[in-house]
C-alpha cells in the first residue's frame, strides 16, 4: 500500500493520541472484523471542542486519519464540527487510495458519536446525527472481514459507503 506524504507525516508522528481523563463525550467505531477500530474522547467548553484524543488499532491510514481528524475538530463548535466529511478529511491529507478511502469516514464517525455521546448525556439527543458508515454493526462472513479489500483484511471496495 503507497501512503502519500502527509498521510505518512500522521501515521509517523501522529497528534492527540491517547484518551482524555474523565471525557465529556466519547465515541467508538468500526469492527475487529473489519480491521479498524477508532475511538475518540473529546473535552467541550462553551459548545466548542476544546480538547480531542483518539485511540485507533487500524492500519496507517486509520492512524493517519484519526490524527487529522482530531487537528480538523480541535476548536470547533460542536454544529461544525460534525459537519466535517469523510472527503474533507482525504483532502486535507493529500487524498487517499480506493482501499484506504472508507476509514476517512470512520474518523469522521468516530467524531460524531463523541459529539452525539455528549448531546445524549447532556439533554440535547435530538441534535445527534446519524453515522456515515451503516455497515460497520453489520456481521458478515466474509472469512472475517466486512468486505473483500486486502488490507487487515478490510478496504470497504465491496461496501456502498462512499467518504
Amino acid at each position: 500500500m503507497n501512503y502519500g506524504d502527509k498521510v505518512m507525516e500522521h501515521f509517523m508522528n501522529p497528534r492527540n493520541v491517547g484518551e482524555l481523563d474523565n471525557p465529556d463525550g466519547v465515541g467508538q467505531v468500526g469492527s475487529v472484523n473489519c480491521g479498524d477500530i477508532m475511538r475518540m474522547t473529546i473535552r467541550v467548553e462553551d459548545n466548542r471542542i476544546a480538547d480531542i484524543n483518539f485511540k485507533t488499532f487500524g492500519c496507517g491510514a486509520a492512524i493517519a486519519v484519526s490524527s487529522m481528524v482530531t487537528e480538523m475538530a480541535r476548536g470547533k463548535n460542536l454544529d461544525d464540527a460534525v459537519k466535517i466529511k469523510g472527503d474533507d478529511v482525504a483532502a486535507a491529507l493529500g487524498g487517499l487510495s480506493h482501499e484506504t478511502l472508507h476509514c476517512s469516514n470512520l474518523g469522521t464517525d468516530a467524531l460524531k458519536a463523541a459529539v452525539n455521546d455528549y448531546w445524549k448525556k447532556n439533554g440535547k439527543a435530538h441534535m445527534m446525527v446519524p453515522l456515515k458508515d451503516e455497515h460497520l454493526a453489520q456481521e458478515t462472513d466474509q472469512n472475517g472481514a466486512c468486505c473483500d479489500g486486502n488490507e487487515r483484511g478490510c478496504g470497504q471496495s465491496s461496501c456502498s459507503s462512499t467518504a
